[in-house]
């Protein structure tokens, strides 16, 4: 008799839409993929009411909710909401803690509200908020991915990530993080599954990293981090 298929939800950055995850493919066989995709928050929404509403988006019994940045950080707040078989946060963080010292720095000074937010059609300067890298080389690239521009969604999002405080991690949390992400570096994070060379948008360019490796992280029950 063969075995349920596990259906996989995909969470993509902060101003990105799912097309960064259109390199990823699973055995269909076991896993179907869905896409989740941001929707602008409402007025005075906090990051924990957004997760509630996102998680009633999920469909199916234990599934594995896999985030990427900012929506690993989102996948992890929507599991308070939904009974997962596993929470897998990519390029991101799992505790405050774990947030760079700018970021940190930010939370205090409130900083990130003198952010120009107000230019996110500049897609050179979303591309350094989202992703950390200059867009120079590959704007045509980031043209594609990073279609959610309104100010208010971004102004949200940074505060969001800036004022994150989890107390408990998710039981089921799986933390894969990149040693060459130029946003969250990976000297502060505390125990992950390390892939060399990756950088913050390696669920883009190593996408064959998680073709091979995912399926085992998702079936192997003891796996968690």
């Amino acid at each position: 008799m063969p075995q349920p298929k596990i259906h996989v939800y995909l969470m993509p950055g902060m101003a990105a839409n799912p097309s960064i995850f259109d390199g990823l493919k699973l055995p269909e066989e076991q896993f179907v993929l869905h896409r989740l995709e941001w929707f602008l928050p409402e007025k005075g929404m906090n990051f924990s009411e957004y997760a509630k509403k996102m998680a009633s988006k999920i469909k199916h019994d234990s599934p594995v909710l896999l985030g990427v940045s900012f929506g690993g950080l989102l996948v992890q707040e929507m599991a308070q909401f939904v009974s997962a078989k596993r929470v897998i946060a990519v390029s991101c963080v799992k505790h405050h803690s774990e947030l760079p010292k700018k970021m940190l720095f930010a939370k205090y000074t409130r900083a990130h509200k003198l952010l120009p937010t107000g230019l996110v059609n500049n897609v050179e300067l979303l591309a350094r908020y989202a992703f950390g890298e200059k867009a120079t080389k590959r704007l045509e690239l980031y043209e594609q991915y990073l279609s959610v521009r309104d100010k208010r969604y971004i102004d949200w999002a940074i505060d969001s990530i800036v004022n994150w405080k989890q107390k408990h991690s998710p039981s089921t949390l799986v933390h894969i993080h990149g040693t060459k992400d130029a946003v969250f570096p990976i000297d502060k994070i505390k125990e992950c599954i390390a892939v060399k060379n990756g950088t913050h948008t390696m669920i883009i360019h190593r996408a064959r990293w998680f073709n091979e490796h995912l399926p085992a992280i998702i079936l192997e029950e003891g796996s968690s981090i």
